[in-house]
C-alpha cells in the first residue's frame, strides 16, 4: 500500500483561474500542519520545456537549482513552501512523448504497438509517482495544466483516472477548480458552467472529490448546496475562492473555508495539529501595513505581460515587506527610452532595475536607463542582460569605447566586452543548452554584495549564453567598475559594482528565482532599502 498521498488539481470553464495558487495554498496549509509536501506541474504543450517559448506567450521561464527550465507556477510553489523544486516537478507532453519514443527506438517495446494507452499513460503515471517514490514527501500535489475537455489534456486526465483507481480513495483525490460567474444583467451567480465542467470530467471517468469555485461574490449556503447536489460532492467539499487583494491572502482564505480539513479527512490523515501560519501572517501584516513607499522602474522588453517578470515582481513584495516599504513598480518599455526621453521616462524613480532578456530589440534603451541611474546616483540593479548592459554602458561612456557591445547584439563588434561563453561556441541546439541552474560565486569582502549575503561563497541560479569578457576586466576595474563576485571554478565575473555610487550592482545570475516569503532575497532587500534611503534623502 502506498504511504504517499496524491492530490490532483484540475481546472474547468476557463483558463487562468489560479490552479497554481490554489495548489500552493493547500500545500502551505498542509505543510503548516507538519506534513512534507511538494507540488508538480504537468503541462500539456509539446515543447520539451518552456525554455524556447516567447515570454509574451508563456510568461516567465523559471529555473530550478538543478537546471530545469520550467513553468512559472513552480516559482509560486517555491515562494509559498520555501522548498526547492527540480526537474521532476515539471513535466510536459513533449518530454513524455520524447521518453516513450526513445524507449521504442531502444527496443523496449519490441513486438508491441506503441499507443497512448497504455504506453503514454504509463509514462505519465511513472512521472507523477517519481517524487512520491523518493520517500521524502507525505503528500504530492499534481497540477494538471490546461482545462478539462482540452484535447491536449486527455492523456493526463486518463492517467489520473487510472492512478486514482490503483491507489484507492484513501490515497488519492481530485480537486476541481472552476468558475461561478456573476451575470450582472440577471443579478445572480450562475452554477451551470461548473455543472458542465464537472460533467465533462465525469465523462472522462473522474469524479471530483472537492470543488473549488472561483467567484467575485460570496457563495450562499443555498448555492453551495445546489452545487453539491448537482456535482455529486458533499457540501463541505464545495469551497469558495473569492477574489483576493493579494495571492498571499489565499492560504488564510482556504483555511477559513476548510480546504485543508476536508482534504485530510478524505485522505484519512490526521488534522489534529492546527496549521502554524505565524510567520506567514507576520509577512502579510508587514506587507499590508507599510510605513513608507518607493517607486522603482522595471526596465524591460516584455513589460506588456506582467507574468514575463513574475519572480522579480514577487521578490519586490517580499523585500518590501521586510523593509516595511510599499514598492510601486513602474513597468517601462526599454524601446520607449532614448537620450531625449529618458529624463521624462525615469524622473521621480527611487531605484532602477534593468531586467533580463534576449535579443537586440530595446537594448539601447536599457543602456540609456543605466546611464541615467549611474549619472544621477539612483540605486541600480541589473539582472543577467541588465548586468551585461551595465558593462557595455560603462565601457562606452566611462572607458571611452563608443563601439563596445555584446556579440549577441553585434557578432562582429571590435570591442566584445560581453562575449559568447567558451562552452557555448559549438552548440547548435537551442533547447536546454544555456548555462543553467545553480553555480557558486565567491564574494569580495567589503563590497555591497558582500554585506548583503551572510556568506563568503553563495550559490545562485543562472540562465545565459553570454558572459563578461575578462580581457576588459583590468581596464574596467581601473576606471571604477569592480568585479566583486567571481565563479571560483571558471573565473567568470558574476557581479559588478561601482563603489563610488550609492548602490550600483549588476549580477549575471537571477536572484529573483530564490526569493520566498520565508526568505526574501538579500539582494532585493538591500536594493529596496537603498531605494528607500534615496527617497527619504530627496523628499
Amino acid at each position: 500500500m502506498s504511504t504517499t498521498k496524491y492530490i490532483f488539481v484540475t481546472g474547468g470553464v476557463s483558463s487562468s483561474l489560479g490552479k497554481g495558487i490554489i495548489a500552493a495554498s493547500l500545500a502551505k496549509l498542509l505543510q503548516a500542519r507538519g506534513y512534507r509536501v511538494t507540488i508538480q506541474k504537468l503541462d500539456p504543450y509539446i515543447n520539451v520545456d518552456p525554455g524556447t517559448l516567447n515570454p509574451y506567450e508563456h510568461g516567465e521561464c523559471y529555473v530550478t537549482d538543478d537546471g530545469a527550465e520550467t513553468d512559472l507556477d513552480l516559482g509560486h510553489y517555491e515562494r509559498f513552501l520555501n522548498v526547492s523544486t527540480s526537474q521532476a516537478n515539471n513535466v510536459t507532453t513533449g518530454r513524455i512523448y520524447q521518453s516513450v519514443i526513445e524507449k521504442e527506438r531502444r527496443g523496449e517495446f519490441l513486438g508491441k504497438t506503441v499507443q497512448v494507452v497504455p504506453h503514454i499513460t504509463n509514462e505519465i503515471k511513472e512521472r507523477i509517482q517519481q517524487l512520491g517514490n523518493t520517500g521524502d514527501y507525505d503528500i504530492i500535489i499534481t497540477e494538471i495544466g490546461g482545462t478539462v475537455g482540452d484535447i491536449e489534456s486527455l492523456p493526463y486526465i486518463e492517467s489520473v483516472r487510472q492512478l486514482k483507481w490503483e491507489l484507492g480513495d484513501d490515497n488519492a483525490l481530485v480537486i476541481h477548480l472552476t468558475l461561478v460567474p456573476y451575470l450582472s444583467a440577471a443579478g445572480e451567480l450562475k452554477t451551470k458552467p461548473t455543472q458542465h465542467s464537472v460533467k465533462t470530467l465525469m465523462e472522462s471517468g473522474i469524479k471530483a472529490d472537492i470543488l473549488v469555485c472561483r467567484t467575485e461574490h460570496e457563495l450562499s449556503e443555498d448555492l453551495k448546496k445546489k452545487l453539491a447536489l448537482f456535482c455529486n460532492v458533499k457540501q463541505e467539499a464545495v469551497i469558495q475562492s473569492i477574489d483576493a487583494s493579494t495571492i498571499y491572502d489565499v492560504p488564510n482564505m482556504m483555511l477559513e473555508e476548510g480546504l485543508d480539513t476536508v482534504t485530510l479527512k478524505k485522505l484519512s490523515l490526521s488534522n489534529a495539529t492546527p496549521p502554524n501560519l505565524d510567520r506567514w501572517n507576520q509577512f502579510l501584516q508587514r506587507h499590508k501595513n507599510p510605513k513608507s513607499e518607493v517607486r522603482i522602474g522595471l526596465i524591460g522588453k516584455y513589460v506588456e505581460l506582467q507574468d514575463s517578470y513574475k519572480s522579480i515582481l514577487e521578490a519586490f513584495i517580499h523585500a518590501g515587506a521586510e523593509n516595511e516599504v510599499k514598492v510601486h513598480v513602474d513597468s517601462i518599455h526599454s524601446e520607449h527610452i532614448d537620450t531625449n526621453s529618458m529624463a521624462h521616462e525615469l524622473s521621480g524613480l527611487d531605484g532602477i532595475l534593468v531586467a533580463p532578456g534576449f535579443g537586440e530589440r530595446g537594448i539601447e534603451g536599457k543602456v540609456d536607463a543605466i546611464r541615467y541611474a549611474r549619472e544621477n546616483n539612483i540605486p541600480f540593479l541589473g539582472i543577467c542582460l541588465g548586468m551585461q548592459m551595465a558593462v557595455i554602458e560603462y565601457s562606452r561612456n566611462v572607458l571611452g569605447i563608443p563601439d563596445a557591445n555584446s556579440t549577441e547584439m553585434k557578432p562582429n563588434t571590435p570591442h566584445p566586452v560581453i562575449n559568447l561563453m567558451e562552452d557555448q561556441k559549438n552548440i547548435t541546439n537551442k533547447g536546454g543548452t544555456m548555462r543553467l541552474g545553480a553555480w557558486k560565486c565567491k564574494l569580495e569582502a567589503g563590497s555591497i554584495v558582500g554585506s548583503c549575503y551572510d556568506s563568503e561563497v553563495i550559490s545562485e541560479r543562472h540562465r545565459h549564453r553570454y558572459e563578461y569578457n575578462n580581457v576588459y576586466r583590468e581596464q574596467l576595474e581601473a576606471a571604477g567598475m569592480k568585479a566583486t563576485g567571481i565563479n571560483p571554478e571558471t573565473g567568470l565575473v558574476e557581479i559588478v559594482e561601482i563603489p563610488s555610487h550609492p548602490w550600483f550592482v549588476g549580477v549575471q545570475y537571477h536572484p529573483e528565482y530564490k526569493s520566498t516569503v520565508a526568505n526574501p532575497h538579500p539582494l532585493f532587500i538591500s536594493f529596496v532599502k537603498a531605494a528607500h534611503e534615496h527617497s527619504e534623502k530627496n523628499k
